[in-house]
């Protein structure tokens, strides 16, 4: 299933690779910006975004609805084809299928975004797609599919994507979508993936982000767990730099993650702007019944952790809930902050 829009005169051809909440979010608000943008999508999503259109919504109030046939969408990895960048956006555990597809339908000239969690896919991308410019990328916002072809951008953060030749960043941004550029990009990827390790936390505590954050007691378990993985990093050589826009080094964010709630809204204010409708995306994946992308969060850090003999056992801890809610299949276990430490209630 396909639907086609006319080409934009002077754009550049957009394919986002594996439209899913983010993808979709960050497309739209392409197509939004008169971009010319494909989606390419999986069968359900095509047939939800042709029947209810595009809805794109966030905390600072936008509300925009796209018509189908507004936005572009392939069920096809023939819309590949004639694609100039493109922005891969699927599960980590999906990359090396979307690199093959890649590398049967683009052309050599297309510029590769990844912009997916984790920090081992852009690897993956530049090892199966040699001659392709693939480039890494952050997104440090949260988006969250509400259903009926609604996508919320729940929290605030930057697009960033590694420099190279051309302009892509300035290219690709738009109102309300504004893309950066940075040289070294795998210390902030590394800082991004210290920050995701709490979207297993929220996945198990079933509550919304902004809750979950303002209690003081998950925030002490984001911390030890943030300490954790930062000694284990550092013992592996790796250097991190905050993707949150502000002063705090990577290193202190658990002390100000442990700081009374009174003083942590007045720190977090400046940092983070979270609203009542933010879930993580491992969140969604445990209601959907979908496999999660913990592997590449705290099954990275464990990994490490042995790799380079430093202990890790909240983050080993975390790793196997996460791993026995994805078997059980029933969505969020809704645990305290004790039983996720392994102590009674």
């Amino acid at each position: 299933m396909a639907s086609d829009t006319a080409h934009h005169s002077g754009s550049p051809r957009i394919v986002v690779a594996g439209a899913g909440a983010v993808g979709c979010f960050i497309g739209g608000m392409l197509a939004r910006g008169a971009h010319d943008v494909t989606l390419l999508v999986r069968p359900y999503m095509a047939e939800e975004l042709s029947r209810q259109g595009l809805t794109l919504t966030d905390y600072s109030g936008i509300d925009e609805e796209l018509s189908p046939d507004m936005v572009s969408m392939s069920t096809t990895p023939e819309c590949l084809a004639g694609a100039e960048i493109i922005l891969v956006t699927v599960k980590s555990g999906a990359t090396k299928d979307m690199a093959q597809l890649i590398a049967r339908h683009a052309p050599k000239s297309a510029v590769v975004v990844s912009l997916q969690n984790g920090v081992q896919n852009v690897g993956i991308l530049r090892e199966m797609l040699a001659g392709y410019d693939v480039r890494a990328g952050m997104v440090g916002f949260n988006v969250v599919a509400m259903g009926g072809g609604r996508f919320h951008r729940g929290t605030s953060g930057e697009l960033v994507i590694e420099k190279g030749p051309g302009h892509i960043a300035w290219t690709l941004s738009v109102k309300d979508l504004d893309f950066t550029e940075r040289k070294k990009m795998a210390p902030l990827q590394w800082g991004k993936l210290l920050i995701n390790l709490n979207n297993a936390l929220n996945a198990l505590s079933g509550l919304p982000l902004r809750k979950q954050v303002l209690d003081m007691r998950w925030r002490r378990l984001m911390a030890d767990q943030m300490s954790e993985a930062l000694r284990v990093l550092e013992a592996a050589g790796l250097e991190t730099i905050n993707p949150v826009p502000g002063p705090v080094p990577m290193r202190h964010a658990p002390r100000v993650l442990r700081l009374p709630t009174v003083l942590f809204r007045l720190v977090a204010r400046t940092m983070l702007s979270i609203d009542p409708n933010a879930r993580s995306s491992m969140w969604a994946d445990l209601a959907r019944g979908r496999d999660t992308e913990i592997e590449e969060l705290q099954g990275l850090v464990v990994k490490l952790a042995r790799e380079n003999g430093i202990p890790a056992p909240l983050n080993e801890r975390v790793l196997e809930l996460v791993r026995q809610a994805e078997k059980i299949g029933t969505g969020s276990p809704k645990l305290s902050p004790k039983e996720v430490r392994g102590r009674k209630r």
